[in-house]
């Protein structure tokens, strides 16, 4: 799936390009299903370019067959084997019908689950738990206010933050996400677009960390919902890129800021990070502890019907495009 024309977000096109090889301690994977992201429609309008080096093709996670596995290892040391299920992080190259894959971001697919399923969680956890675990040191008794509870970044922080014992609190657009995160274990209920979450987290005493997808135009009520000590991860930018910082705010407060990402880490640090979630958090899946929130799965021939719809905020979690 490449990207007909940079000036229309919604040309994507599907055709024939060359077939990638793999380089020493890649695998070549052919992929049958691919997760779409917040980013990848980011990318599609020119706001969120690949690392330098990387295909221009979407996509930053995908479950598939390995094709080549030219020597890739597993962490503990044992071969990937050819025709072996796997899932894939990926700084890009995901709409496609191969893609070479770095071994330290193979995964297994986790017990129980399908490859659209598997399809569906590897960048979400994979941020969740290097932001909510590696970053903000989330542990039980803290609060976390997830924005967007009803995406697939909050459907699933909301599983695995209840899980840990932290107090849930989210924001969402309806009713009907507001829903699905009180299934998934959050106990304050925001709708953003008749509540001031900052003013709802005032009387609980704020929030110990919040992870937001928002950016620019959150920042000062972010400040505001923080608690003494608390640690505000940034990870999008949907709202700008530019906002006021109350600096007396956040000092009367000992608050922490943080701005991360998964894309542009160098290789061992994304090989760190997958090999942390694989730890703590595919045996949550496997004994079914947190589970995956697929919206719909499409061909990977629709995916611009399947980026609009994520922009129009039609999607409660996940959307799994099918390949091949």
């Amino acid at each position: 799936m490449v990207q007909a024309n940079p000036d229309e977000a919604a040309s994507l096109e599907w055709k024939a390009i060359a077939k990638p090889q793999p380089a020493t301690g890649e695998a070549l994977v052919r992929v049958r299903f691919a997760g779409v992201n917040r980013a990848d429609t980011l990318q599609a309008q020119g706001h969120y370019p690949p690392p330098q080096g990387v295909t221009d093709v979407m996509g930053l996670e995908v479950t598939g067959v390995i094709e080549d596995p030219n020597g890739a290892t597993k962490p503990d040391g044992t071969p990937w084997e050819k025709d072996e299920h796997v899932a894939a992080l990926l700084s890009g190259g995901g709409y496609a019908t191969h893609v070479v894959v770095p071994h330290g971001q193979l995964l297994p697919i986790p017990d129980g689950f399908s490859l659209a399923e598997a399809a569906s969680i590897i960048e979400v956890a994979c941020t969740v738990w290097s932001n909510l675990t590696d970053v903000a040191g989330m542990k039980a008794g803290d609060r976390v206010l997830l924005h967007g509870g009803g995406g697939g970044i909050g459907t699933f922080a909301t599983q695995y933050a209840t899980t840990i014992g932290a107090d849930v609190a989210v924001t969402a657009g309806s009713q009907a996400k507001l829903d699905v995160c009180k299934r998934y274990g959050a106990t304050t209920l925001i709708n953003y677009k008749e509540q001031d979450f900052a003013e709802e987290l005032k009387p609980l005493g704020g929030a110990d960390i919040i992870l937001d997808i928002i950016g620019a135009k959150y920042l000062d009520s972010n400040v505001k919902a923080l608690a003494k000590d608390g640690r505000l991860v940034i990870i999008g930018m949907q709202g700008g890129v530019k906002g006021e910082l109350n600096i007396g705010r956040l000092l009367s407060k000992r608050g922490s800021i943080h701005a991360t990402g998964l894309r542009y880490r160098d290789i061992a640090d994304k090989a760190r990070i997958v090999a942390g979630t694989q730890r703590d958090i595919w045996p949550l899946l496997a004994n079914g502890t947190i589970t995956h929130h697929i919206d719909r799965t499409m061909p990977v021939e629709k995916a611009a019907e399947a980026h609009k719809a994520l922009l129009n905020g039609e999607v409660t979690g996940k959307i799994v495009l099918e390949v091949g």
